[in-house]
C-alpha cells in the first residue's frame, strides 16, 4: 500500500504545473489577444488598407531589386475628346490616389512620395494597420513615438538608424520600416529634421570624388519607407 501511494503522489503535481503555464494567456489583454496578425485579419476601411499596401510594394524595387511590373495600355474606348477632356478634368479622391500611386519612380527608383500619413480618431487602429502591412510587405517594423524623444537631435539619430541599418535578425534579417507615432505631437523643429532627411539630394558627395559619393548614397539618401500617424491631420 505504501508504494502505490508514493506513486500516485507525483501524479498530481506533475497536472498541477501546466496550470502554471497558462496563467499569462488568461491575463493577456483582450486587445492584444484578438489584434489581427495577418492582412486578411483585419477590418479598417479595405480601400485605405489596399492603398498603403500598394504604395509600400512601390519600394520593392529599391529594397527588395524587384522590377516595377509595367501595365499595359488599355484599347481605347472609341470616346469623344471633349468627353475625355470633361472626364480629366473632375476626378474623384479614388482616381487621384490611384495616380498617384501609380507614378513613376524617381531616379533612384523611389517612389514620388517616402512618407505616408495614417489620420483618424483613436482606437481606429492606425498603429495595427501599419504593423500589419509592413510586415505583410516583408519588412521589420520599427516603431518610435515622436511625442516622447523632444529633443531634435535625438528625433535625427533614431530615424537614421532606422532606416539606414538592417535589423539584425540572423539569416532571417528584414530591412526596415519605419512607423512614427503621434507625429502631430512633435515640435517643428523635429518635422524640419524629417523634411530635410526626406528631401536628401544625391549629389553632395559628387565633389569628393567616388568614395564620397559612395559613402554619401549609403548614410545620406532615404532609401526605407516611412510610416506616420496622427490624430489631427
Amino acid at each position: 500500500l505504501e508504494s502505490e501511494t508514493s506513486a500516485e503522489t507525483p501524479e498530481p503535481r506533475e497536472e498541477a504545473e501546466p496550470a502554471d503555464e497558462e496563467e499569462p494567456a488568461l491575463h493577456c489583454l483582450w486587445v492584444d489577444k484578438f489584434t489581427p496578425r495577418r492582412y486578411i485579419e483585419l477590418l479598417s476601411d479595405d480601400y485605405t488598407n489596399r492603398c498603403l499596401l500598394k504604395w509600400l510594394k512601390l519600394w520593392d524595387t529599391v529594397v527588395f531589386g524587384k522590377e516595377k511590373a509595367v501595365k499595359k495600355a488599355k484599347p481605347s474606348t472609341g470616346a469623344h475628346p471633349p468627353f475625355k477632356e470633361q472626364q480629366a478634368k473632375w476626378k474623384t479622391k479614388v482616381q487621384l490616389t490611384e495616380e498617384i500611386l501609380e507614378a513613376e519612380l524617381d531616379q533612384h527608383k523611389r517612389p514620388k512620395y517616402k512618407v505616408a500619413l495614417l489620420c483618424g480618431p483613436p482606437g481606429l487602429g492606425k498603429t495595427t494597420l501599419a504593423h500589419v502591412i509592413a510586415k505583410h510587405a516583408g519588412y521589420n517594423a520599427v516603431e518610435m513615438n515622436a511625442s516622447d524623444d523632444r529633443s531634435p537631435e535625438v528625433f535625427r539619430t533614431r530615424i537614421e538608424a532606422a532606416t539606414q541599418m538592417k535589423s539584425v535578425l540572423g539569416a532571417n534579417e528584414k530591412p526596415n520600416c519605419l512607423i512614427i507615432d503621434e507625429i502631430d505631437g512633435a515640435p517643428a523643429a523635429s518635422i524640419n529634421i524629417l523634411l530635410s532627411i526626406i528631401q536628401r539630394k544625391d549629389v553632395e558627395g559628387d565633389v569628393a570624388g567616388g568614395v564620397g559619393r559612395r559613402r554619401r548614397r549609403e548614410v545620406g539618401l532615404l532609401l526605407r519607407p516611412i510610416i506616420c500617424i496622427c490624430n489631427d491631420q
